[in-house]
């Protein structure tokens, strides 16, 4: 299974991670409510992590899973692992932005993005939002975040899904007991210089699982296409193990 990130669509992670998968593999992406074809919205309480996991939950198929999460994606494998329910294999945590605190720092500007798209529309919010020093230092720590943050702004039905991101990072992904009782063999997947998705996270992901691997791979501003080969080899390498 395979689970895409924040303001994101099953093709995400179906871009980057399918081509690493065996041949053959049965492949299960969904969109998340209020994501990509889900016509979802509803208020705030669906939009915790568990609520999120659960409807995930309910639509999957049987048998044993992989189940491989980008960034929010890696915080709902988490939950459907900690529900003790499913028949999982093992993990793959792609760039973990969730951690055992609601809204950490790194998180902090969606909630902004959120709340200006409700109030003001797509177009004068994103103009609002090149002005924050919140899109600043995205732009100053990574050109190629910030240019994720502003695409926030032209995503599908941006206004009216704004509630995914004013919701969402407000949730922590653990406690720490709760990553400490997850007992399958996990890989955590670190991008260097992604101040949305910063190593410290992934190193305390790795850190609290009691089977983990710590991948790191190179930053995206530095070539996409080596970014995008040194995942894939990593998420091959962790399906072998």
């Amino acid at each position: 299974m395979l689970l895409h990130g924040l303001g994101g669509d099953r093709r995400q992670p179906m871009s980057l991670l399918q081509p690493a998968l065996p041949e053959g593999a049965v492949v299960f992406a969904p969109d998340v409510r209020a994501h990509g074809t889900s016509t979802l919205i509803g208020s705030a309480e669906h939009f915790t992590l568990d609520a999120l996991a659960g409807e995930v939950a309910a639509s999957l198929p049987h048998g044993p899973l992989t189940i491989l999460g980008i960034s929010m994606g890696a915080a709902l494998a988490l939950r459907l692992a900690l529900r003790g329910d499913l028949d999982i294999e093992r993990l793959v945590f792609v760039r973990p932005a969730f951690t055992d605190r609601p809204l950490p720092a790194n998180l902090a500007a969606f909630p902004v993005m959120g709340a200006l798209l409700r109030d003001h529309g797509a177009r004068r919010a994103e103009k609002l939002f090149r002005e924050t020093d919140y899109f600043a230092e995205l732009e100053a720590a990574s050109p190629l975040g910030a240019e994720g943050a502003i695409e926030q702004f032209k995503k599908p039905e941006a206004v009216a899904r704004a509630l995914r991101l004013i919701e969402i990072p407000r949730h922590a992904a653990f406690t720490r007991e709760e990553i400490a009782s997850v007992d399958l063999p996990a890989t955590v997947i670190a991008a260097e210089r992604d101040p949305v998705h910063p190593v410290s996270v992934a190193e305390l992901w790795h850190a609290g699982l009691p089977h983990s691997v710590l991948e790191r791979v190179p930053a995206r501003d530095d070539g996409m296409r080596d970014y995008v080969a040194t995942t894939r080899a990593a998420v091959s390498a962790a399906l072998a193990r």
